[in-house]
């Protein structure tokens, strides 16, 4: 077996780093040859990706965050080059769905053992039309909207600029006119923010959408109808149980294909984001390719 292993050191505030020489010993008991790459950004990662294709690689083992991970599945998609995922990122949602141990060395021990069983298995993924795959959730309107004001913004570090970014959208919460097409059914209406995942969760556990399964070829939906800042606020606490899917606000459906626009399907100001990364303005078209990712181990 020929494995590349992919280490974003600065994943999880360093910690995928201070551990990447330990995954990377313990793996070449399994392997008949690892190559170790290391990208500092998303840009380096993606090209030394790239130029890693056609060298006939069987495993690609990403040491990082959901970030990372998005990369992995930028190369794996639809090549039958399989992944894995040792979580060392402040997310892990991606690996958490897939089973691996919370630790990243337990996990690493569990992937050698997965290695040395041959056990493999596919997932289904999203895909962005003229875009790119997801594994997770793409979200648009309020929690996008999060992001947005998150990565504008360079103090302070960490959890904290979330924390108040968060209250910054609140402060300016506008509901606004959706319009969703789910596998030809159309629908229009104020929304305040919409989900679809092809696993439950996001945001370092947040089960958004929590009966979602990578592997029935569909994508789950949930859909935050028109919110007052009270009514988000209130809804908050539910989001950590997936309890928020029983607010009368909240809808929930399953689609193979979602196309996500504005009044009459154009722009209405929401960017979309997947797997944590900027996807772009609506409209936006979104599909479930079924089995599309050969993982090691066994999905969740």
């Amino acid at each position: 077996m020929r494995a590349a292993m992919v280490v974003h050191p600065a994943s999880g505030l360093g910690r995928a780093g201070r551990i990447a020489d330990t995954v990377a010993q313990r793996l070449r008991g399994a392997v008949d040859d690892l190559v170790i790459v290391a990208a500092s950004t998303v840009e380096e990662s993606r090209r030394l990706m790239e130029k890693a294709h056609g060298t006939s690689l069987d495993l690609l083992v990403v040491v990082g965050g959901d970030g990372s991970a998005h990369q992995g599945v930028q190369f794996c998609a639809d090549t039958g080059v399989a992944l894995a995922v040792i979580p060392a990122g402040t997310g892990n949602d991606l690996a958490r769905t897939l089973g691996a141990p919370k630790d990243p060395l337990e996990a690493t021990d569990a992937l050698v053992a997965a290695i040395s069983s041959g056990e493999r298995s596919t997932i289904d993924l999203g895909r962005v039309a003229g875009g790119p795959w997801f594994a997770g959730v793409l979200c648009a309107g309020f929690d996008s909207a999060v992001n947005e004001r998150a990565n504008r913004m360079r103090w302070p570090s960490g959890p904290r600029r979330y924390d108040l970014a968060i209250l910054a959208e609140l402060a300016r919460l506008r509901p606004g006119p959706l319009t969703v097409v789910e596998d030809g059914g159309r629908a229009e209406l104020e929304a305040t923010q919409i989900a679809v995942g092809n696993i439950p969760f996001y945001g370092g556990g947040i089960p958004i959408c929590p009966d979602a399964d990578p592997t029935d070829g569909l994508l789950d939906i949930t859909l935050v109808g028109r919110a007052s800042r009270f009514d988000l606020v209130k809804m908050l606490p539910g989001l950590r149980t997936g309890n928020h899917v029983h607010n009368p606000l909240v809808t929930t459906s399953r689609a193979r294909e979602v196309r996500l626009g504005g009044a009459g399907g154009g722009a209405n100001g929401w960017v979309a984001y997947a797997d944590g990364e900027r996807i772009g303005p609506l409209p936006v078209e979104v599909s479930c390719v079924p089995a599309a990712l050969t993982v090691v181990g066994r999905a969740a």
